[in-house]
């Protein structure tokens, strides 16, 4: 069986984690190389995968690769991805696909005509509740209120970037994927409190039919929360990402008496299904489960969102 040539871009904390699903997938995958350009990341990608090649630098090994996975900061995806892309080589990036919507848009110009996959890592989107929820989610009676909270204490890690398009973003995402109405406009407000940054946000997301998302992400909390809740006039559905069950209060109550149904859901390999669909894609000339039109929405949420807190102000939206 033809396998896909890969190459990993990033030794980091996430970086180590694609290498081990590339090994996961010997069936598919031809681990070529590891591009780490810190001594320190170097060696530990030695010592972690001694039959593979560590460079410097990804035209080391241009040649010798189908696809890549470009798990950098997010400062450097675009560059790298349109290298990638320039070469004709297929790609995975990590969330988000670039900073903003200017390169998104560059990015398309660049990819619009090859005949390559890019697939985004919105990883969220593999929660098997999703599975059981979205068809009742994209019925749910209109209007109906979204409240996404993502919550934790301060870590110290990615404060490269803010807490929007470092945490928002999977929840702005969710949005985008759980629900068929629209977001029509943004109003954010946060706090910058440990980093120059956004350590907390809170996004009003106003959607389509009176709809509406109130996102709230934040990494200086005193306890770490990953919950999403809708409330409608059929009843309330909540999911605890963490204990990973979903709670369901209807609108009149259940046979045996009760007014709130609990139900459990499986622990996935989120990272695991995201290799398996990326080199699917590749070997079989397919799109990509999460393509370049999802990764540049979420970014343009995101790019929304900070430019309504940048200026207190309300923003529409435009979607791709």
């Amino acid at each position: 069986m033809k396998k896909v040539r890969v190459a990993v871009l990033g030794y980091g904390h996430l970086g180590k984690w694609h290498c081990q699903k590339v090994e996961a997938h010997k069936d598919m995958a031809d681990f070529v190389a590891i591009v780490e350009k810190f001594p320190a990341g170097q060696e530990a990608a030695k010592a972690n995968h001694p039959n593979v090649k560590i460079v410097n630098d990804i035209s080391e090994v241009i040649n010798d690769i189908d696809a890549a996975f470009v798990v950098t900061p997010t400062s450097t995806h675009f560059e790298l991805v349109k290298y990638l892309l320039e070469n004709n080589k297929h790609v995975f990036c990590e969330k988000p696909v670039c900073s903003n919507d200017d390169e998104a848009k560059k990015l398309k110009a660049v990819a619009t005509g090859k005949n390559v996959v890019l697939q985004v890592g919105h990883s969220e989107r593999f929660h098997e509740a999703w599975d059981k929820l979205r068809d009742i989610f994209k019925s749910t009676p209109v209007p109906f209120t979204v409240k996404i909270n993502r919550v934790a204490p301060f870590k110290g890690r990615a404060t490269d970037v803010d807490v929007v398009q470092d945490l928002a973003i999977h929840d702005l995402d969710l949005v985008l994927h759980l629900f068929k109405q629209k977001p029509v406009s943004i109003d954010a407000h946060g706090f910058k409190i440990r980093t120059s940054k956004w350590d907390h946000a809170n996004i009003h997301v106003e959607l389509q039919d009176k709809c509406n998302a109130y996102v709230s992400v934040g990494r200086n909390a005193t306890k770490e929360i990953r919950e999403l809740e809708v409330i409608s006039a059929a009843g309330t559905y909540t999911v605890d990402l963490f204990t990973n069950k979903i709670h369901h209060a209807t609108n009149s109550k259940f046979p045996d008496d009760t007014f709130v149904k609990e139900e459990g859901y499986g622990k996935r390999d989120h990272l695991l299904l995201e290799h398996k669909h990326f080199y699917e894609s590749v070997l079989q000339n397919k799109p990509a489960i999460i393509g370049l039109n999802d990764g540049m929405n979420a970014v343009h949420l995101v790019d929304s969102a900070l430019k309504s807190m940048e200026t207190n102000s309300k923003v529409q939206v435009n979607l791709a």
